[in-house]
């Protein structure tokens, strides 16, 4: 029998899982699974050949994840069998300076993650949690970790650099990036579909509700638009991106706001929701008649172009833009406010959805829409930690 690997990616709202199995040294996908932990009842959406459906888990309280894994991982059981189930593999945020690969999570290891917490404090407590709760209900089963930041590790310091007093960067302020496991896995689709267009200088537009883009030379990461934290870069649903820090002090000071106001107030209070006071979502906005609503659109599509071009700089030209994730894949209105930003740089996209090429006929710059599949690149992790220990 296969051995099955579990995926898990951890949102703040939604669990996407991920079941595999070894077939001759790859992980070959058995199901897709998401779970949307704002809906009630809360129901598994299962995608697998002969068991696609919703089934319920049984669970009510949606903030209880021991509970809620649970009731995954029986409904996974009852479809599609878990027996052979030997790995579950995590995305992990934040792997700060010590972790630039991926590690099976030990005892001493998830106290190491747990220290990295605020560093990123949307995202790495629900992955946490899933590792605590899967070592409760599967004690049997490896757990390994893959590192969002862990693709960008190698960038120089001229990038990775901030203007701040040199032993800052020492201790660890420096731009970490984050998407690595998307940006990972459209680099590999690159390779393996595209290889003279991998081979070049590319822009990779990661644009879910979290945003960000990052330049590719040779299918290495060069430079990404997220630094020290998730809220750099560009505006994204519910965070600002870039912001000048006269901000922040005025905030703190004449404004009066406390630590904890400004937290909330940039990690689920500004971007598009911020921008438009009707919501983070820009199939909501794109359907909207409020001129706030536009405007929001606007400022998103001109900072991504904006971003674009940037890192059109440090890579000495530009090859191909790449659009994922939700709305890169699925939202053509916005790829093409974007590209039409971006005419300067010899980018023309034609009529069409994608997935593939979308550039014009006479367009300088590739331009492609690639499904990408974090769950994929986790269980590929997986899979070669239990290799390697084996």
């Amino acid at each position: 029998m296969p051995t099955a690997i579990l995926a898990l990616n951890a949102g703040s709202s939604s669990i996407k899982l991920g079941l595999f199995e070894d077939r001759d040294g790859r992980a070959a996908r058995r199901a897709k699974a998401v779970l949307d932990l704002k809906e009630q009842p809360l129901a598994l959406r299962l995608k697998a050949e002969g068991a696609s459906g919703e089934a319920e888990i049984g669970v009510a309280d949606a903030g209880d994840l021991r509970a809620v894994l649970g009731g995954c991982l029986r409904v996974l059981d009852a479809r599609l069998g878990l027996a052979d189930l030997a790995a579950a593999g995590h995305r992990v945020v934040h792997g700060g300076e010590s972790f630039t690969g991926p590690v099976r999570v030990t005892q001493e290891i998830f106290g190491q993650l747990e220290a990295l917490v605020p560093l990123a404090p949307l995202h790495q407590p629900p992955a946490l949690r899933l590792i605590e709760a899967m070592g409760t209900l599967r004690p049997d089963v490896v757990q390994t970790a893959s590192f969002d930041t862990a693709f960008h590790a190698g960038q120089a310091d001229l990038v990775r650099r901030f203007a701040l007093p040199r032993p800052m960067h020492d201790r660890g302020i420096k731009r970490f990036g984050f998407h690595g496991l998307s940006y990972r896995f459209i680099a590999g689709a690159l390779r393996r579909d595209h290889p003279e267009l991998a081979a070049g200088r590319v822009v990779v537009a990661h644009l879910g509700s979290g945003a960000s883009l990052c330049a590719l030379r040779d299918g290495v990461s060069v430079e990404t638009t997220m630094g020290f934290s998730a809220l750099d870069g560009v505006p994204m649903a519910t965070r600002p991106g870039a912001l000048d820090a006269g901000v922040l002090l005025h905030l703190l000071g004449p404004g009066g706001m406390r630590v904890e106001e400004v937290s909330d107030l940039l990690y689920r209070r500004s971007g598009l929701l911020g921008l438009s006071g009707i919501s983070g979502d820009t199939r909501e906005l794109l359907t909207s008649d409020d001129p706030r609503a536009r405007e929001a659109i606007d400022i998103f599509a001109f900072r991504i172009a904006q971003a674009a071009a940037a890192l059109a700089v440090t890579l000495g030209g530009l090859d191909a833009i790449v659009f994922t994730a939700g709305i890169g894949e699925h939202q053509p209105e916005i790829r093409a406010r974007i590209c039409r930003r971006l005419g300067p740089l010899g980018v023309r996209i034609a009529e069409g959805d994608g997935p593939g090429r979308i550039d014009a006929p006479g367009s300088a710059v590739a331009v492609l829409v690639i499904p990408t599949d974090e769950e994929q690149v986790v269980a590929d992790e997986a899979l070669r930690v239990l290799s390697t220990e084996g």
